[in-house]
């Protein structure tokens, strides 16, 4: 009997918490981080400032919360881009397609890109960015070495390298005259890199 009403809490609570990560969301993506406000980003959630407090401890745990939030969203999308092709190598060659696909949202662009490293700090926006994409990338490499098709003994740092290509066309993005153009150029230097290492 006392499962239930606990059950109904939790729910409850978990509620709580999305609707003030997806008003954190969209206030960080429109105003940025400095400019936006506890109080309105409670008030766009439809709870009271103690409830925001009971979730997280300020608007940087908040804003964590979000990075991590599109970044499982962002490996969800590589991943189900990936898994329509049958050949490994294609796999790869789709995610890292999808990954900067993800790159030209303005959401993603000013959150992710911009603002999560300065916020979080280097080590932390590197371990969420190396729990999600980059895991993605670094297990496909990785299978891509297992069965011979790779010539590249430390994937660990492959990985790390083609992420840093990523990132640096993603900064570039935002700025670009044409960004969907810089998309495609960036990815054809990622893609000749990596058939360098491909076994004939």
């Amino acid at each position: 009997m006392r499962e239930e009403p606990q059950s109904r809490r939790e729910e409850y609570s978990q509620a709580t918490r999305q609707a003030l990560v997806l008003a954190g969301r969209t206030a960080f993506a429109v105003e940025g981080y400095q400019a936006a406000g506890i109080e309105a980003i409670s008030r766009a959630a439809r709870v009271t400032r103690g409830a925001f407090y009971h979730h997280f401890a300020d608007k940087k745990a908040l804003f964590d919360a979000v990075v991590v939030s599109m970044q499982v969203e962002a490996a969800r999308t590589v991943a189900e881009s990936a898994r329509q092709r049958e050949r490994v190598w294609d796999r790869l060659s789709a995610g890292i397609d999808a990954y900067l696909d993800v790159c030209l949202e303005p959401d993603y662009g000013r959150i992710v890109i911009q603002e999560a490293p300065g916020v979080l700090g280097s080590q932390r926006y590197r371990k969420i960015e190396e729990d999600y994409p980059v895991a993605l990338l670094t297990a496909t490499l990785d299978a891509l070495k297992r069965r011979g098709e790779i010539d590249f003994e430390d994937v660990d740092l492959l990985s790390r390298l083609i992420d840093a290509m990523i990132c640096k066309v993603a900064l570039m993005l935002p700025e670009a005259d044409d960004p969907k153009a810089l998309r495609a150029r960036g990815q054809k230097v990622i893609a000749n890199l990596l058939e360098s290492f491909r076994r004939a």
